[in-house]
Formats: structure tokens, sequence, C-alpha cells
């Protein structure tokens, strides 16, 4: 890696604090952004959602638990794959650590994918993962959700996926949805993410963004195509 310009600390520190203020601009901007997107509106959830769990049927409103709050990952594993998707599972592995800190906040989280829960479970045990996770095989959330596909919206030239923005790559794609319940018990769906919209669920970039290499995807086939099952890093 070549050195950039090589400087006095004094001149380091002038650069450093011209940089920070930039910084201080977009960490106001985060916390406005943030607090626009919890002024947008909500839609009560009317379907009655059913998901396979390992204690069984679960219904949506279940999946809270005792918290008010619920974030859902939508995890790429279709019917018949034999292991996760590789990003997915990138992002998983910052899951379990946050747990008990989102539940001290009134939060569950939940991962839900459209494969049979007998086909994701000895890759979640494989994985070493102790999050929730469920299957939509018996209903339409993924559809809903807009994170699954049928073949005929691959590769026809519609912006079908990330809200029209951009066409679905794979039958499966990653999201995230959040979702509120009252004290009556309605659900009611708040806010999606999908895409670079998930970027924020992935501590390990955080600290890449740091360094002077960064994420050092620019010459990769796709941003994520270094990335590998934990388990499958060479040493």
């Amino acid at each position: 890696m070549e050195p950039n310009n090589v400087v006095s600390r004094n001149e380091w520190l002038d650069a450093r604090k011209a940089l920070l203020a930039d910084e201080k601009k977009l960490t106001t901007m985060k916390d406005q952004l943030a607090a626009k997107r919890r002024t947008l509106p909500w839609v009560k959830v009317e379907e009655p959602y059913v998901f396979t769990g390992p204690e069984g049927e679960e219904t949506l409103l279940d999946l809270f638990g005792p918290h008010s709050q619920l974030i859902v990952y939508h995890f790429m594993f279709g019917p018949g794959w034999e292991q996760g998707c590789k990003s997915c599972s990138f992002l998983s592995d910052h899951i379990d650590g946050t747990l008990p800190h989102l539940a001290a906040r009134d939060v569950s989280f939940a991962v839900v994918s459209r494969a049979p829960l007998d086909e994701f479970l000895p890759f979640k045990e494989r994985m070493g993962w102790t999050f929730k996770w469920v299957s939509s095989s018996g209903n339409s959330f993924n559809f809903d959700y807009h994170v699954s596909f049928v073949q005929s919206d691959l590769g026809n030239g519609e912006k079908n996926y990330n809200f029209n923005t951009s066409g679905a790559m794979s039958e499966e794609m990653p999201g995230a949805s959040i979702f509120v319940r009252n004290d009556a018990g309605d659900v009611f769906h708040t806010y999606s993410c999908y895409a670079r919209g998930l970027d924020g669920l992935i501590g390990t970039y955080a600290y890449l963004d740091l360094v002077p290499k960064g994420r050092d995807e620019d010459d990769l086939e796709f941003t994520m195509a270094w990335v590998r099952h934990h388990d499958r890093y060479d040493t």
C-alpha cells in the first residue's frame, strides 16, 4: 500500500480537525434523518401471518415477545438451498451481541426466510447463531415485503426491488422491516430498507471505514465479493 502524503504532526492535526468538522455535520444530518424516519406514517398489518419456528407455529404478533417493537431481517435462504447467502450471513454475524441491548430498549429481533425450517436450522447450528429464525414458507410475507420474487420477475428489465429503484437479481433478496404493536394487539408496519440501506447493521463495515484501505471493494466484481461464511475464510 502506497502511503498518503507524510506530514508533521501539526499539519496532520490541521487536516484531522477539518475532517472532524465534516464528520460532525454528517452526525447531525444522520440524527435529523433518524428523527424524520420516526415520523413516517404507519400501515396496519391485516394479514394473519403464521410462521414456523423451533417452538412450533408463531404469528407476527408472537414474534414481538414482551416488547412493543420488532425488527425483522429478511435473510436470503430460499427453498432447496444448501446454505444461506454469504452477505446475509455476514450481516447476521452481528446480530446476537445486540440482542440484550435491543431488549433493554423494548425491541425484539427475528430473522425470517422462505425456506422450510428444517432446511436452514442445520446451517444456523453450523454458524453458531442463537437469534430467533423462523420460516415464512407457508405464507406470503416475503412477497408482501418485496424480498422474494418469482422467476418471471427476474431479468425482465423492470425495477421491482428497493422501492422500484433496482431490479431483483435473485428470487431471494435482503431487507429489514420494522413493526410496532399497540396495547390492543394491533400490528403496524413502520419502515423497511433494502440494499445499501442495510449497511448500518454491519458493524464490520463501520470498522473498515476507519482504516486506510477502507472497504477495498472498488476493483471487485461486486461489492461483497470478498465476503465468506465466517468458517470459510482461509486462515
